[in-house]
């Protein structure tokens, strides 16, 4: 009799252990449990730690409420100014009510999916190319707003919405280069137009100057020599500007008078006599093969003449 009764006490003592293990739950300090009794909600949410339902009764729905990160699938679409893009955005958000979570809508992740992708194509038909591409600030707002009015019925709450690219056509895209590129040559040749306005007025100054004192010309030409010297990889023409040599030609004639009447007594004769020996040299050469030529010819007509003197007498008479 003992024996049964230790027999049943120990199987009641394992079915309330297996049903105390069986009702046993563990919620993460990241999740919440929303138990539903035979089908109906419970007001209680339960935290994170152990809990204990009821088995076979009770139903433990474990809820996240971290911060999710949802992509967007890319939308095709046509902006107001009929252009064709594709969009596509993130969505950043977590459930502040997980009792609504569970009961309000099948699945919050899905439901929201929608709701983004249907947000962005009316994001993208209300705007702008522009705006799009360069006032995403605004959009990323009016996007938020837009999901988030129907979330909060499900308690989700939307964190924060990003549009992460948009793609364009390779005609529009080639279209907007053409377009920048035109407006960067029109930029350039204004700041060009506008330097050599600046450069002209610095010239005609310069060339005012340059007019009063001639030796300026002259001192510009030996910079710009320097400058182009500097390389030692061309050749180097250099022009001489009549001013310049107008300028060397005035400067010569009152300094040539001076040395001769500070030097009259020795710098003349030196050079006539170097002159003249110069002279010699060059001419030298030329009078002897002259004279050698005049003394032979004479030689060689004179002895017939002179051998028979008197033949020439009788010839006269």
């Amino acid at each position: 009799m003992v024996e049964e009764l230790v027999a049943a006490g120990v199987s009641v003592v394992s079915v309330g252990i297996v049903y105390a293990m069986a009702g046993a739950r563990v919620v993460k300090q990241y999740e919440r449990g929303v138990v539903l009794r035979l089908g109906r909600l419970r007001s209680e949410v339960r935290g994170p730690g152990f809990t204990m339902v009821v088995p076979f009764v009770d139903k433990l729905r474990k809820v996240n409420m971290q911060i999710v990160t949802m992509p967007v699938p890319a939308q095709e679409g046509i902006t107001r100014d009929n252009v064709t893009v594709r969009v596509d955005a993130v969505v950043y958000f977590k459930v502040v009510d997980a009792a609504d979570a569970v009961i309000q809508v099948e699945d919050y992740q899905f439901a929201v999916s929608q709701m983004a992708q249907t947000s962005l194509r009316s994001i993208i038909g209300k705007s702008d190319l522009d705006d799009l591409l360069s006032n995403r600030e605004k959009l990323n707002q009016g996007l938020e707003l837009m999901i988030d009015s129907p979330a909060m019925g499900w308690g989700v709450q939307i964190d924060r919405v990003e549009i992460k690219d948009v793609s364009l056509p390779e005609t529009m895209k080639r279209s907007m280069a053409r377009q920048a590129e035109a407006d960067r040559e029109r930029r350039a040749r204004v700041i060009n137009a506008d330097a050599e306005l600046q450069a002209s007025k610095k010239l005609a100054e310069a060339a005012g100057v340059m007019s009063e004192q001639p030796a300026a010309l002259q001192l510009r030409l030996l910079q710009t020599v320097v400058a182009v010297a500097a390389e030692k990889n061309s050749t180097l023409v250099l022009p001489f500007p009549v001013e310049l040599l107008r300028f060397l030609e005035r400067a010569q004639q009152p300094a040539a008078p001076a040395p001769e009447q500070a030097r009259p007594s020795t710098e003349r004769p030196v050079r006539e006599s170097v002159e003249q020996s110069v002279r010699e040299s060059v001419e030298q050469p030329v009078e002897q093969p002259v004279e050698q030529s005049v003394q032979e010819q004479p030689s060689s007509v004179a002895p017939p003449l002179g051998s028979d003197p008197e033949g020439s007498k009788t010839r006269q008479d």
